[in-house]
């Protein structure tokens, strides 16, 4: 191009660029929510093929549903891996394929739930339904989730220290200490710097690689269809459990939203509404739990790229959704994917999880919640404890209508905080919507 553009006001007319750097600026932000995206089928034994599909749908349906207005991509939920974790926990490493379909299902209900809170947004305002969720309640919450969580970052570590302290180290180094594209990709270079690591000593095998194909449908067998919906024990008892985990993705969905919003100078909690960005989050993650995905949510890791490069588009984002897609399609892609090793995985996790925790702390501490306020104390005290004293013991079952039901501790936590929130005096929390500042905090590195 002959004509000099000017970056200082942010781009949202990327078309201007032309097409080969509209390409590489589209790969960029693919590569900014990979490493995040494709941990979490790791952790969960979920399909990396479907999980990448899942991710490039979903943000294509939020796109359409925002009316291609927010330059938002959807990757997997780290948030959701408590969930799964206490459903269908991998055994000895492997997808635990008779519970999984119920995680799934749970999961595409837990969308439904999106399309509620959005309803309920249309019909009432957003400040008198944002009261029932304020950082008092989901802060402990998303703090409870990665305290759950630890032991399992701890027994992965376990099979290989080596690999996991590399991978541990690279992550805070690149966090703290990276520039530009390396401060964005903590991730996904923790995992190529271990990798190669582990490469060295022997640790990866590459014996699935040769059997599989170049190109295959991303929803194959293990995948289609990979949702149970009955009236079992096991599908309830999944739906208690994985439902309440969306109050936290919904307050991480705000806050995602609102940062967008203040990188490119418009406030989009406004226009398009929350009410629609809320919409088309909570289809992305009802269609992905349809699919065999984990659920959806918008990626902090993107908006550090849209702060980097100010091109603010969203049909950028389209387009990293688009090569998602067509990434997903590669069997053999999934399979070299599947060889990194449980020590890599562990080492990842050993921060991710603290640092989902850390987030929560970090939710009530910006939005100056005061804990000399015995009725906050309370909340907190309670939901913590419910959360990690109930999961310890597996729970609470119950039979209702003669149907056997079990709440995990997350789901004790969540209905007892938003209960005590409730009806507890002096509930003085008020939603912004004008603010480009965000009312929570996101749950990504």
């Amino acid at each position: 191009m002959s004509e000099k553009v000017d970056y200082s006001q942010g781009i949202f007319d990327a078309k201007q660029l032309g097409t080969a750097r509209l390409l590489i600026l589209g790969a960029q932000h693919m590569f900014a929510m990979f490493g995040a995206t494709v941990l979490v089928p790791l952790l969960t034994g979920l399909s990396v093929s479907t999980t990448l599909l899942c991710a490039g749908l979903g943000t294509l349906l939020f796109h359409l549903i925002t009316k291609g207005k927010v330059p938002a991509f959807l990757g997997s939920s780290f948030a959701y891996l408590g969930g799964f974790g206490i459903v269908a926990p991998m055994i000895d490493g492997k997808s635990n394929t008779e519970m999984l379909p119920y995680a799934c299902a749970a999961v595409a209900f837990s969308g439904l739930l999106y399309l509620l809170v959005s309803l309920l947004i249309s019909t009432f305002g957003i400040r008198r339904i944002m009261k029932f969720f304020p950082p008092v309640v989901t802060g402990p919450i998303i703090i409870a989730i990665g305290l759950i969580l630890a032991p399992s970052a701890i027994a992965n570590c376990a099979t290989n220290w080596l690999l996991a302290i590399v991978a541990l180290a690279t992550v805070v180094v690149c966090n703290i200490w990276g520039k530009g594209m390396i401060k964005i990709l903590p991730i996904l270079l923790g995992v190529l710097v271990s990798y190669a690591v582990a490469l060295v000593t022997g640790a990866v095998d590459f014996a699935a690689i040769g059997g599989a194909a170049w190109f295959g449908l991303p929803l194959h067998k293990e995948a289609m269809g990979l949702f149970a919906i009955d009236g079992s024990p096991a599908f309830i008892s999944a739906l208690f459990t994985i439902l309440p985990i969306a109050l936290a993705t919904m307050m991480e969905h705000i806050g995602d939203i609102a940062a967008i919003s203040a990188t490119t100078g418009k406030n989009y909690i406004r226009d398009p509404g929350l009410n629609k960005t809320l919409m088309g989050d909570g289809l992305a993650t009802a269609l992905a739990g349809l699919l065999g995905g984990p659920a959806n949510t918008t990626y902090g890791e993107n908006t550090g790229v849209l702060a980097l490069t100010k091109i603010y588009d969203p049909l950028v984002i389209r387009i990293a959704a688009v090569f998602a897609i067509i990434l997903s399609f590669c069997p053999k892609f999934e399979a070299v994917i599947n060889t990194i090793p449980a020590g890599i995985i562990g080492g990842i996790s050993f921060v991710l999880y603290g640092m989902i925790s850390a987030i929560g702390v970090r939710n009530v501490v910006e939005n100056q919640v005061d804990f000399t306020n015995s009725r906050n104390l309370i909340i907190a005290a309670v939901i913590l404890v419910s959360a990690l004293g109930f999961n310890s013991v597996g729970g609470i079952s119950f039979a209702i209508a003669g149907v056997s039901i079990n709440l995990s501790g997350l789901a004790v936590a969540a209905i007892a905080g938003i209960l005590l929130n409730a009806i507890l005096p002096g509930n003085d929390f008020e939603f912004d919507s004008t603010s480009n500042e965000g009312e929570g905090a996101s749950l990504r590195i």
